[in-house]
């Protein structure tokens, strides 16, 4: 025994106190790093993916359906989870506890949100006493809602129509008074649910899912609700009210929603144009809303610029039950929208005012289906390439039928111009022909090419041949952003002796059409490698704006 550890504190130095201090804070703080080191671990590992095949044997035992899931989310959390949950479920008393415990923080955690929302509201209250509560629009607070749709709101709550459309430019922040209004419906019809529609089902987590959650907080309600991403789901706690979100492109999973009470007596489809026609909009509507008297069904879409285009056309037949309400940014208050978004509409209204008309304007200013109307074909001289600054480059895999395609291209943004002045394309050539092509082409280790990144294992065989190859990145929407920047360009000059195959694609690209013919705002996946090769290359540019 150390019998230095047996003197009373009050019998020694402050010299040895603050000695004793310093050792123990020391100790104590090597503990918590350790702990926290640990615990850190433990997250990462727990984050990974499951990789063994006991893993997803045990899950799809569990009924777990893995095309419903994202890659991150079936991970090693999921199957202890799972784990757990099966031994419980054998009688282990143990792990029933442990279940218990879990789902007994998980309560007391939404209940700490809520006194805490609580207690920032009185705190306000406190501080800012004389402070009125704002004129609300029908139980959604005026701060929050363009004027464009103020009226709208009351028309809504009275039910004078049955289908609201929302056709506006880009920044009208129709979809913010859209996700608003759904969660006030939620609110005051205890017994309906609502349904959330895009065409593509992988586009929906990162668009309207996220906005139905910013209208959520942005209403203070985030103690009453919560969200799940498998199912992607959002409930109104206290009633047990159900968001669903789905994609038009698997209608047997629309057709399979039942909920456990109440009916579905609210639709949302977002980017009405990319389905695929009036008919199957109707459909979906014949599918989801059944059971109920009242009904709220909301389309909103940016116009596209063809005329031809289905939704363009529909609101050009206005019915007695359905209230047309456009919109633009200009009806937004600028400080919502900001410096830059002005600043990049008032540079597209003087550089290319056809699209300025069509993507703030939602001006409908395309007469047929071509996709861009702003091509000019004619020749690039040497001496016109000289002057280019940076040359990017782009290629889309491909062997047969499909052919591989690579696109040299140089942007001038001064301009908003886009010249494609080479090209190569090729069926049933290796990764090491093409590759060797390009070289002789003048290709060189210091020239970064953006590659289609499907094919990872082509764009490690560039590398290894010495070129400087990238996987494009992909994402849900990007084909979209991508097609809406190239046509936001005043002009796109193609060389037709040097690039051949790419003016022929861009003179010639049409929107998808249905099977009545109508024109949908769809990019068909056909006839368009050089396109894909040109959306890779500048992929950088288009990329930095973000959408």
């Amino acid at each position: 025994m150390n019998e230095q550890n047996l003197i009373p504190n009050d019998k020694r130095t402050p010299n040895e106190l603050r000695e004793i201090t310093s050792k123990g804070g020391k100790a104590s703080g090597a503990a918590r790093r350790k702990k926290r080191d640990m615990k850190q671990c433990m997250e990462l590992l727990l984050s990974l993916p499951a990789s063994s095949s006991e893993d997803y044997q045990m899950l799809s035992d569990m009924g777990i359906k893995f095309d419903e899931l994202s890659e991150d989310e079936i991970n090693n959390m999921l199957a202890v989870n799972a784990a757990l949950l099966k031994q419980a479920k054998q009688g282990d008393v143990a792990a029933i506890k442990e279940l218990r415990s879990i789902i007994r923080d998980d309560a007391y955690l939404k209940q700490k949100i809520k006194v805490e929302n609580e207690k920032l509201r009185l705190e306000k209250a406190r501080i800012f006493p004389e402070a009125p509560e704002p004129k609300a629009y029908s139980g959604i607070p005026a701060g929050l809602i363009a004027p464009a749709f103020a009226s709208v709101a009351f028309d809504i709550d009275e039910h004078e129509h049955s289908e609201y459309i929302f056709p506006g430019g880009r920044g009208s922040t129709k979809s913010s008074f859209i996700s608003l209004k759904i969660i006030d419906l939620i609110k005051k019809n205890g017994n309906m649910h609502a349904l959330v529609l895009r065409q593509f089902g992988n586009t929906i987590k990162d668009s309207v899912y996220n906005q139905l959650l910013w209208a959520i907080s942005a209403l203070g309600l985030d103690s009453e609700f919560t969200a799940t991403k498998s199912p992607l789901e959002i409930t109104h706690i206290p009633t047990g009210q159900k968001i669903y979100f789905r994609g038009a492109d698997k209608p047997e999973k629309i057709k399979s929603i039942k909920p456990e009470f109440g009916y579905i007596g609210i639709v949302w489809f977002e980017e009405l144009d990319q389905f695929q026609g009036e008919a199957d909009a109707r459909k979906i509507e014949q599918s989801a809303i059944r059971g109920g008297d009242i009904a709220y069904k909301f389309k909103s879409f940016n116009p596209p610029k063809s005329a031809q285009n289905w939704a363009n056309k529909y609101i050009r037949s206005p019915r007695p039950d359905m209230l047309v309400t456009e919109s633009t940014y200009l009806t937004v208050p600028k400080k919502w929208l900001g410096e830059s978004f002005l600043s990049d509409a008032e540079l597209l209204k003087q550089i290319n005012p056809d699209a300025y008309a069509n993507e703030y304007m939602g001006v409908a200013n395309g007469t047929g289906g071509n996709v861009f109307d702003n091509v000019v074909i004619r020749e690039i001289t040497d001496d016109e390439i000289k002057t280019f600054g940076t040359i990017l480059h782009g290629v889309d895999w491909g062997w047969y039928p499909d052919p591989f395609d690579y696109v040299s291209v140089a942007y001038d943004p001064a301009r908003l111009a886009l010249y494609i002045f080479n090209e190569y394309r090729c069926n049933k050539k290796s990764n090491r022909e093409t590759a060797d092509k390009l070289i002789e082409m003048g290709v060189t280790e210091d020239d970064i090419i953006m590659c289609d990144s499907a094919e990872k294992k082509s764009v490690g065989d560039y590398r290894s041949y010495g070129l400087a190859a990238r996987a494009a990145e992909k994402g849900p929407g990007s084909v979209d952003y991508s097609m809406k920047w190239l046509q936001s360009l005043k002009v796109i000059v193609i060389d037709p002796v040097r690039c051949p195959a790419a003016a022929k694609e861009f003179s010639e690209y049409e929107y998808e059409r249905n099977k009545e013919g109508e024109i949908i705002s769809g990019y068909p996946d056909r006839d368009n490698h050089s396109i894909d090769a040109t959306r890779y290359a500048t992929s950088t540019i288009w990329r930095k704006k973000g959408k």
